[in-house]
């Protein structure tokens, strides 16, 4: 009977023990956080046995102790400044100093921005993926100011300088794949790295806004002058055109008479040959004075009008005498 009461004392004893072990396991559990929330802008890696796994919904989680650990990641974007120094404003001259395709150095600042894409990359496939990150992105933004000249750099060709480095730092992510994506990259400033040289260059960009203005002068007149000259042009073709075809109005008027006096001459030679010799003489010799010689060695000096009109004057006689008759 005293064997029966001690068996059934140990097994009762053993049953307060496992209830024991029982309530310690579940403080354990308490205690250790098996329960863990992910909050918004959050993700977690669960690591089980070394393998790593990315829990992405959020809310509440369940993991077993001391078997499964949690690393939590944020996914905000964040960034980071090249060439300057964010909470003094400062240049850091290491980063911020870089030679053009033209041999001038220039101070550029910029500001990386990037997010966390994948939490199990970034934490376990390289030990500092951010230093990865502004390394890439300082390379890469000294190779491609490298290839524009100052002024593309100070003025004109930022926005494309910008796509160009970002462009770059995407196709190198993509190659290292450390769970990092880049956001956007701007150039923040950019100018001379010393006062005198800023100075040299504000100089240089005066000159080039003066010859702006006189070329924009020079063009404004020529598109006043241009119309005037055009004009006068037409003008003058117009001019040209109407003596042209005076010319050969005249031509063929000549062309015509002639035509008439060949025709004339076909009818009666001899009278269109006296014709045309006087009509000549009348045209060559309007002023002169003719000497007249009748063979007797008397010379006479008479004027050409007179002479004209006395062989004007006995034509007519002539055809009044044959009228009479």
């Amino acid at each position: 009977m005293n064997t029966n009461v001690d068996k059934w004392k140990l097994i009762r004893h053993a049953r307060w023990i496992a209830l024991g072990v029982l309530v310690l396991a579940a403080a354990l559990v308490v205690m250790t956080g098996s329960w863990y929330q992910i909050e918004e802008q959050e993700q977690a890696v669960l690591v089980t046995f070394g393998k790593a796994q990315a829990v992405t919904e959020k809310g509440l989680h369940f993991k077993i102790p001391l078997i499964q650990q949690v690393h939590k990641v944020n996914t905000t974007i964040q960034g980071f400044a090249i060439g300057y120094n964010q909470s003094t404003n400062e240049t850091v001259d290491a980063e911020a100093v870089m030679i053009t395709s033209d041999y001038n150095f220039i101070d550029v600042d910029f500001f990386v921005e990037y997010r966390i894409a994948d939490p199990v990359r970034y934490l376990y496939a390289s030990s500092m993926p951010e230093n990865i990150l502004k390394n890439i992105a300082q390379s890469s933004i000294r190779n491609v100011i490298g290839s524009y000249d100052v002024d593309s750099v100070l003025t004109t060709g930022k926005t494309e300088i910008q796509a160009e480095i970002k462009e770059t730092i995407l196709r190198r992510l993509e190659q290292e794949d450390i769970g990092l994506a880049l956001v956007n990259i701007t150039i923040q400033d950019s100018e001379p790295p010393t006062q005198e040289v800023m100075q040299a260059f504000k100089a240089v960009e005066t000159a080039k806004q003066g010859k702006e203005t006189a070329i924009n002068n020079a063009n404004k007149y020529r598109n006043q002058k241009l119309p005037e000259a055009e004009a006068q042009a037409d003008e003058i073709v117009k001019n040209a055109e109407a003596q042209k075809q005076t010319r050969i109005n005249e031509a063929e008027a000549q062309v015509a008479r002639f035509q008439s006096m060949y025709e004339e001459y076909e009818k009666n030679p001899v009278v269109t040959k006296q014709r045309m010799f006087f009509e000549a003489m009348e045209a060559v010799l309007p002023d002169m004075k003719v000497i007249i010689d009748d063979g007797d060695g008397v010379e006479k000096v008479l004027p050409l009008d007179s002479f004209t009109d006395t062989m004007s004057g006995g034509s007519s006689k002539e055809a009044q005498s044959g009228t009479e008759e």
